[in-house]
């Protein structure tokens, strides 16, 4: 997994639950560090061991340990570089989801070796879709999932999002757009510090 991911991860647990639980967790699973480094690459079970960890000392399911990092990435003024990557994809939240495909691209042109998942969108008309989310590791689907709830209270859009499930490495999320202009959406500029 890409140090920059793992580093996220870490930040949000610290932001959100304290530098002592993150230091006890890396204490417990005596890794040899006490911290991610955002550009190393770092062996995948490694992930896996810090999310159990975490969910473990948290008494939550590493799925919505998950979700709640995907609302963090987008949600906390700390992970600004994100929403604004994401609200790159449209001026509003129905062209956003138009543009997930493009997704890994985008996130490709600011970080070369960045292993994101490849995302399709599938529209099954009146308002709801289904989102692919492919990749050999599980978990993005639940993080894409927080990530998705919080963009569309971001961009003032009422929609209804649920994890369908995986088969392989395929996760499936629905969701049913039944508002684009629901309430008044955040500020966002496309230059950075423009107040956004």
């Amino acid at each position: 997994m890409h140090g920059l991911i793992n580093r996220s991860l870490e930040n949000f647990v610290r932001d959100t639950y304290g530098i002592e639980l993150w230091d006890s967790v890396m204490q417990e699973l005596d890794l040899g560090y006490e911290s991610f480094e955002p550009m190393f690459r770092y062996d995948n079970a490694v992930t896996r061991a810090v999310t159990l960890a975490v969910a473990a000392r948290l008494d939550r399911t590493c799925e919505d340990l998950l979700e709640d990092f995907g609302t963090y990435l987008v949600a906390d003024a700390r992970s600004e570089r994100v929403r604004r990557l994401l609200r790159f994809g449209g001026v509003d939240y129905l062209d956003f989801l138009h543009s997930l495909d493009d997704l890994p691209g985008r996130a490709h042109l600011a970080v070369p070796d960045l292993d994101l998942p490849d995302l399709e969108l599938v529209d099954r008309g009146a308002g709801e879709f289904a989102l692919r989310v492919s990749h050999s590791e599980g978990g993005f689907g639940h993080v894409l999932l927080g990530a998705l709830r919080a963009l569309a209270d971001d961009y003032g859009a009422l929609a209804l999002l649920e994890y369908e499930g995986r088969d392989g490495i395929n996760a499936t999320l629905s969701i049913r757009l039944l508002d684009a202009a629901f309430h008044e959406g955040k500020n966002f500029d496309l230059a950075a510090g423009a107040g956004a």
